[in-house]
């Protein structure tokens, strides 16, 4: 099937699943790999930084997930909106710039306050990363080869992990050997680590800008162009986001929906103080109570704006339960890519070199093995039935608890590396069997919007709070063996949800169009009636 990009000099006509597709999946598995050695650059840095800073676990997994997640997540809603309207492929490149630079600051930071700046920039960047790539990546290959292509880029999370690994622990151990704690410039070497590991990131974002734009809707034979007054569209969505700005957008609603509003944010503002006056953590409850609302207004203003992809997302339980099932999935991804390191590094007798070697070889390896075949059998068994995809999830999640029961239990550093493979390979099979099954509930012009939410989503509970959960548990417990097992009850609730996605999930993708004209026409009809 073919189809024709946008107009001007990078238009001409390419095919859906052909050599160029791939080509351009090559390039977003580097920008993937890019983000995630950023967003973990930090675990192999841990000790350092917590020494340098003196910082207490929760607040080091504050730094690492809420202060990374909750601009993550705040961001990725506007960008992925403004994914589904403006050219991707410049947006990206811009966004790769910016938090290439924000991991380069975090080297330079001289304060906590200057380093979760710093990560806040590194999130906000990252925001545009995936739902601009699956936006992408949909358009480029074929619903049969989807899954695969998705579950290609995803090996960028574990590339990027293991480059993380190797090279953060290559750099801090040279730099120490060559020029003793502190070297030129007054550097140590965790921070020559963000610097350097800052340099991939610039050069690709290059790379990227060259890439030509598919038609929307290219690989499916539903061809949208771009939309009009994007970036006033842009300023909305994140207005809609972003305290006090939404409260005008809901008042824009309707009494009705500025009310709900308003009481929402009164639940989230009680909520966060409760919390706040339990743990003492005023930072942590402040931004995950912020998270929550702007998840609320958000989805409130999606419902007024765009109707149609209102009732393919929010009110649609198979993509709430799908949703919310992978969202906690990734809570034990994420904690494991962060707590790994620093739980080899404190229960078992091994030097920083060691563990960023073994775990950077083992997290390239079978990582991107995981998830790539994770990929290929969501392909595979979406053939055999329409909920395999969901399928593929359930075994993700189940299969790895025991082994990190064993990662948390044993002194062995031989078996813990071992027991690190299965989690490592089997953990990661949920995110394209997510990805495509979330991409498949929609229609394509709402792809990066979808994208959006599942990202805002899984950065609100598996990066904004579990790596947090975890810190606070060890903390407390003087454990971190116990802070990590005391997120695996997260894997549970994971599997009944997406017990019950299973069976919404093909009724839901076959009435997709039907469900989406039937909300546009209801929309229209309520925009038509005479304001009173």
């Amino acid at each position: 099937m073919s189809g024709k990009g946008h107009s001007g000099p990078a238009a001409s006509p390419y095919l859906a699943d052909g050599r160029y597709a791939h080509f351009v999946l090559f390039v977003l598995l580097g920008v993937y790999s890019v983000a995630w050695m950023d967003r973990t650059i930090l675990s192999i840095l841990a000790e350092d930084v917590k020494r340098h800073f003196q910082l207490t676990d929760a607040q080091l997994g504050f730094l690492h997930g809420t202060a990374f997640g909750v601009f993550y997540a705040l961001f990725g809603y506007p960008l992925g909106r403004l994914a589904d309207q403006c050219r991707r492929i410049r947006l990206m490149s811009v966004c790769l710039v910016l938090w290439s630079a924000m991991t380069a600051f975090s080297g330079l930071a001289a304060n906590v306050g200057q380093l979760v700046v710093a990560r806040i920039g590194v999130g906000i960047g990252e925001a545009a990363a995936a739902p601009i790539s699956y936006s992408l990546l949909s358009d480029w290959f074929s619903r049969t080869r989807r899954g695969m292509a998705l579950g290609i880029y995803g090996a960028g999370l574990y590339l990027g992990q293991g480059l993380a690994f190797t090279a953060g622990a290559f750099v801090v151990v040279r730099w120490t050997e060559t020029f003793g704690k502190v070297g030129p410039f007054g550097l140590e070497g965790w921070q020559a680590a963000f610097l350097i590991l800052a340099i991939p990131g610039m050069a690709l974002a290059v790379v990227v800008a060259t890439l030509r734009e598919p038609l929307r809707g290219l690989a499916d034979g539903i061809e949208r162009p771009s939309a009009p007054g994007l970036w006033s569209s842009f300023f909305d969505d994140v207005a809609s986001v972003i305290p006090p700005f939404t409260l005008y957008q809901t008042a824009r609603c309707g009494p009705r929906i500025f009310g709900h509003n308003i009481l929402f944010a009164a639940f989230a503002i009680l909520l966060s103080w409760t919390l706040i006056h339990a743990t003492g953590d005023v930072l942590q409850w402040l931004a995950l109570g912020l998270v929550s609302y702007a998840i609320f207004s958000s989805a409130q203003i999606l419902r007024t704006r765009d109707p149609a992809a209102h009732a393919l997302t929010w009110r649609t339980p198979a993509f709430m339960c799908a949703t919310l099932g992978f969202s906690l999935a990734s809570m034990l991804t994420i904690n494991l890519g962060f707590w790994t390191a620093p739980l080899a590094l404190r229960s078992m007798a091994l030097d920083k070199a060691t563990v960023g070697t073994v775990l950077g070889l083992t997290t390239t390896i079978f990582g991107m093995l995981g998830v790539i075949s994770g990929g290929r059998l969501a392909d595979l068994m979406l053939r055999r039935s329409p909920a395999g995809r969901i399928h593929v999830g359930l075994a993700s999640v189940i299969i790895p608890i025991p082994f990190v029961i064993g990662m948390c239990i044993t002194r062995n550093p031989t078996v813990f590396f071992l027991l690190n493979v299965p989690v490592v390979f089997f953990g990661i099979m949920w995110l394209p069997a997510g990805a495509a099954t979330i991409q498949e509930l929609v229609m394509p012009r709402m792809r990066g919007t979808a994208a959006a939410i599942l990202s805002l989503m899984s950065t609100f509970i598996g990066s904004a709070f579990g790596p947090y959960l975890v810190g606070k548990v060890s903390a407390a417990q003087g454990s971190l063996s116990i802070g990590i097992l005391a997120s695996l009850p997260a894997s549970l609730a994971a599997l009944a949800l997406l017990w019950i996605a299973r069976r919404q999930v093909p009724a839901a993708e076959s009435s997709k169009a039907a469900r989406a004209g039937h909300a546009e026409d209801a929309g229209a009809r309520v925009k038509s009636r005479p304001q009173i």
